[in-house]
């Protein structure tokens, strides 16, 4: 694993670990299942499992892009929303920190 391979894990392992609800490793889960996402999409996904607002969703995708690293932003054009996509060489990466990091208890 390359060091920007291992500092990403890092974060997504930290990422995970401030999941009191399990919000975070669904919205990555979605994420890793699609491959690419706009927020209005995420969004339906994620009220259907969590009371939420469509600005969380847009917060926390927006986190995940900048902070993370994992995301791709791509915009055709003004009129259309964008479109974020889970890069090709991280896949494996966010599978794997999410089979290896517990999920967060009902307690």
């Amino acid at each position: 694993m390359s060091s920007m391979q291992s500092e990403i894990a890092s974060r997504l392992v930290q990422f995970l670990d401030l999941d009191t609800d399990g919000r975070r490793r669904f919205v990555l889960g979605v994420i890793l299942e699609a491959g690419e996402i706009t927020v209005s999409s995420l969004y339906k996904a994620v009220k259907e499992q969590f009371e939420t607002s469509r600005k969380v969703v847009a917060s926390l995708l927006g986190y995940i892009c900048s902070k993370l690293g994992i995301l791709r932003a791509h915009k055709k054009s003004y009129r259309l929303p964008t479109v974020y996509i889970l890069k090709e060489e991280y896949t494996d990466l966010v599978r794997s920190v999410l089979n290896a990091t517990a999920a967060p208890s009902d307690s």
